[in-house]
C-alpha cells in the first residue's frame, strides 16, 4: 500500500541525480534525451534562419 505524496528514489539518495545536474549546469548539455534534443534542435534552427528573437538588439 502506498502513502499518497511520499515516494523514495534510490538514485536521489545516493546522490546521483545531483552530480548529473551539476555536470548539466557546467558544460551547459542536458543530460536529458528530451533536453539533448531541444537543444540541438534550437541550435539548428538557428543555423537555418539566422538570428532567432532571442538573440536580437533592438536599433
Amino acid at each position: 500500500m502506498k502513502i499518497p505524496g511520499l515516494s523514495f528514489s534510490w538514485k536521489r539518495a545516493v546522490g546521483i541525480s545531483s552530480f548529473k545536474q551539476s555536470i548539466a549546469r557546467a558544460t551547459g548539455i542536458p543530460t536529458t534525451r528530451q533536453g539533448r534534443q531541444r537543444k540541438i534542435g534550437a541550435l539548428l534552427t538557428s543555423a537555418i534562419l539566422g538570428d532567432t528573437k532571442k538573440g536580437r538588439k533592438k536599433k
